[in-house]
């Protein structure tokens, strides 16, 4: 079943999420309107005072997706997964990066360097990380507005590097307890793509392998651990990795490689993590926090099935938990266009302008639209996301592929462009 519905009265206070059918009904009986299609939310046309119930938002923060759940009474009714866009961030600042320099090399090649020019304001963070704390408490915002929201819980650390890097630190009282070797096993699980590192089979149980066997001096420390199989994990037993991989020396040189690679990754997860936490904190709302083993611990006593928005669901302490929807909302960042006034060529030179108009006939490029095609190739009713140009005829980019040409005069608005995708 798909998501619950939104419900916002006429003076857009928030209500309890209602079950697709009661929204339906409403709609039906003409007692509300659609006030927004993603997520769908509808407006009552009269006020009301009832009495809403609490409502907790939980967050797992990640590197590429961010999982969001919302939950009333220990059930989930609302969840989204949240995909980043880091990686075009990234290439977009490279690409910006190589364009200046060439220009600079072929304007002012005389001109004397510059030092120190720059400062970096206290608690500044990358851009591409910036913007997963962005892009998250934006939703958080959204969904306020939205729905009744008393509490946000947060996965507030994923991997402890310290406990990672000496498992017997003091302190570390979950290490001792029930959630003894959850830590590690999650850090393992994504390091190595939730595969065997000796033979890459998948969706079966995984075991902790020692690269370099204890019995020949191997030592607890993450750097020395890999996931293999039971069957890759017995073949190879105390015999050295060179050994045991030396008809696969491909497999051998990635395993050696992979497993001196620093704990960046984590350290970036964290700082990301702990700068949305005290983002959190200024919303006011009550905070509860949980670490990346607790969420995997209580996932796997549920017997919930791996998915960032079910991840969210599982994040704190979670005696029971009843999973109402089986279709989370996806949201991709897309971002609100370039503010580049020319297109350059693979080499960084100009050769065409950008029009100063973004919208034409009423539509801009990333509106969501449903377009009726009366005749030709794609006749029928499709709804994506528009490309528009200055003569009327666009493109539209939809599940099933790229539809064109869509003229003006067919398309209805559907949902304005608000630096985001939607699918189901």
């Amino acid at each position: 079943m798909s998501n619950f519905v939104f419900v916002i009265d006429t003076n857009k206070r928030p209500l309890n999420p209602v079950h697709p059918g009661l929204a339906r009904l409403l709609l039906t009986q003409r007692k509300a309107a659609v006030f927004r299609h993603f997520p769908f939310t509808i407006i009552l046309k009269t006020a009301s005072a009832e009495i809403t119930q609490p409502i907790q938002l939980k967050i797992d923060p990640g590197s590429k997706t961010t999982g969001i759940a919302l939950l009333s009474n220990d059930a989930v009714i609302w969840g989204a997964e949240l995909t980043h866009r880091g990686q075009a961030i990234k290439d977009s600042l490279a690409s910006r990066r190589a364009i200046r320099r060439n220009r600079r090399h072929r304007k002012t090649r005389y001109r004397q360097p510059r030092f120190l020019n720059r400062t970096r304001k206290k608690g500044w963070l990358a851009p591409t990380l910036d913007h997963r704390v962005k892009t998250t408490l934006t939703w958080v915002n959204r969904l306020r507005k939205w729905a009744p929201i008393t509490g946000i819980s947060q996965e507030l650390v994923r991997f402890d590097t310290q406990a990672l890097m000496n498992p017997k630190i003091s302190g570390t009282e979950y290490h001792r307890g029930e959630l003894a070797g959850f830590e590690i096993k999650e850090y393992l699980l994504a390091k190595w793509g939730r595969k065997c590192a000796y033979c890459g089979v998948e969706n079966t149980r995984l075991e902790i392998e020692h690269i370099l066997a204890s019995s020949k001096g191997g030592t607890n420390r993450v750097s020395n651990l890999t996931l293999a199989c039971h069957d890759c994990n017995q073949k190879k037993g105390n015999d050295p990795i060179e050994k045991f991989l030396s008809k696969k020396p491909d497999v051998l040189r990635r395993i050696l490689a992979a497993s001196k690679l620093p704990l960046k990754d984590a350290a970036a997860v964290n700082s990301t993590r702990w700068a949305l936490y005290q983002r959190l904190q200024e919303t006011g709302l009550p905070l509860d926090l949980g670490t990346g083993g607790r969420t995997k611990f209580n996932r796997v006593k549920l017997g919930v099935q791996k998915r960032h928005y079910l991840d969210a669901a599982c994040v704190g302490v979670v005696e029971k938990l009843s999973i109402k929807i089986t279709k989370p909302l996806l949201i991709t960042a897309k971002g609100w266009g370039t503010r580049r006034m020319c297109t350059t060529n693979k080499y960084g030179f100009p050769i065409r302008h950008r029009t100063k108009q973004k919208a034409f006939f009423g539509f801009q490029t990333g509106d969501i639209i449903r377009a009726i095609l009366p005749t030709g190739k794609f006749a029928g009713t499709h709804v994506g996301r528009l490309t528009v140009r200055a003569t009327g005829v666009f493109e539209m980019v939809t599940q099933v592929g790229k539809v064109s040409p869509v003229r003006a005069k067919y398309c209805l608005g559907v949902h304005r462009v608000d630096g985001y995708s939607y699918a189901a």
